[in-house]
Order: structure tokens, then sequence, then C-alpha cells
């Protein structure tokens, strides 16, 4: 089973690397990439990812708002917050919005493979 998976970043560089690092593993594919919360909103609703990585920071309402959308628009849909700020804070904000699983950025790529596999069931 491949896990589809959607990367919504506001930074350039680190969806590059999310989208190489995903790319690579045989039973991931990433059906698309968002540059804000608005856009991430719109193609999980047309793509239906099993995850979406979803950085918690990001223009045009957050992370937490873009969650809580996704969860109405694509049902099923798991969500991996990924974010520079893993203060409480963030962390809880982003659960209350539905989010199964919270990483820092700077984890290693194994690590973050697995959480999207975990994820998506595998």
């Amino acid at each position: 089973m491949t896990v589809r998976v959607l990367i919504a970043d506001d930074d350039p560089l680190i969806r590059d690397v999310l989208r190489d690092v995903l790319d690579d593993e045989p039973d991931l594919e990433v059906v698309a990439v968002a540059a804000d919360a608005r856009e991430a909103v719109e193609l999980a609703e047309r793509h239906s990812p099993t995850v979406v990585v979803l950085d918690v920071r990001m223009p045009f309402g957050g992370g937490s708002l873009a969650a809580t959308e996704i969860l109405q628009r694509a049902p099923g849909t798991r969500i991996l917050a990924f974010s520079a700020y893993a203060d409480a804070g963030a962390v809880d904000e982003m659960r209350r919005a539905g989010v199964t699983d919270y990483l820092a950025k700077g984890v290693r790529n194994t690590e973050l493979v697995a959480a999207v596999r975990r994820l998506g069931g595998g």
C-alpha cells in the first residue's frame, strides 16, 4: 500500500527536502506540495492524501486552522505537525485542531519517515 502525502510548509527549502526524503521511499508518494495554509486545504480536498505533513506557522491562517479545515474536507486524513516550535502551547493548539502527531524540525529523516508510515497505517 502506498501512503499518499501532502507537504505544507512556507519555506521552499523545507518543502524541497521533505519531498526528496519522502519520495525516495518506495511506499510513500508525495501527491502535492503547498506553500501556505489556504493552498494546503485546497490541495488536501483535491487529492485526499493519507497523511499531511503540516507546518505549524504558515501564511493565511496557520497550521491549526489548516488542520481543522483539512479534517473537515478530507475525512480520514491524518496530520503530522512539523514545526520549529516545540513549545507546549503550539503542541496543544495543534492537538486541539485534530493533529495526530507532532515532530520538531531537525529530527532525523528516519524519524520523519517512520512517523509518516505510522500515520499512514504502515
